[in-house]
């Protein structure tokens, strides 16, 4: 079993590019090549690539559907090309993670990402796996922001980078996903995390 599909989490249009709930979208736009080409796929609600990485055919997707809908397309792109959940890979923000900060981690709770809430609706499980990239929490940061707000907000620029190394680190380990050698890929990752 390896990953068929990687899917970044976040909010289509202009006004939400850079803001925190786009970090899934972020990591896409870094693990662009020279292969990649993003079509519109309408009977999946989401823009769409094929790569290769290590000889093996991935699909990308980023979700048109807003946040909350993203099971749509994810549901319908894994039917159609009969994936089963443990072959996808969901890329997301993590408020309970510190900026700089990427963990893998296959299963388990949603922990209240409604991108993910809807995911699992769709697929009919929470086994797939997830990159959860961390963007830490309002209260962490001494905000008083909601989350809703502090999720639809742009991070400062320190956290900004940090979350640009974290995504930079966790690069390195898709091509071992790809392979289907994931407590590799999990032990390489969550080492140089301190």
């Amino acid at each position: 079993m390896s990953i068929r599909l990687i899917v970044g989490l976040g909010n289509p249009g202009a006004e939400y590019e850079q803001t925190r709930h786009n970090a899934g979208f972020w990591f896409l736009d870094n693990l662009e090549n020279s292969d990649m080409r993003w079509q519109k796929e309408a009977k999946f609600s989401a823009l769409v690539s094929k790569i290769r990485i290590n000889s093996h055919d991935v699909w990308l997707m980023k979700p048109q559907t807003f946040m909350n809908r993203s099971g749509l397309a994810v549901g319908a792109m894994a039917r159609f090309f009969k994936m089963a959940p443990e072959e996808i890979l969901v890329v997301h923000d993590e408020l309970d993670i510190a900026p700089g900060i990427a963990k893998l981690k296959r299963s388990g709770s949603t922990g209240g990402h409604n991108g993910l809430k809807d995911i699992a609706s769709a697929l009919g499980t929470q086994n797939f796996w997830r990159l959860r990239l961390g963007i830490g929490h309002p209260r962490s940061q001494n905000l008083k922001s909601p989350v809703i707000d502090y999720v639809l907000q742009r991070p400062r620029r320190e956290d900004q980078d940090k979350i640009d190394d974290a995504i930079g680190r966790a690069m390195h380990v898709i091509p071992l996903l790809c392979d289907g050698q994931f407590d590799k890929a999990m032990k390489e990752l969550h080492t140089v995390e301190k």
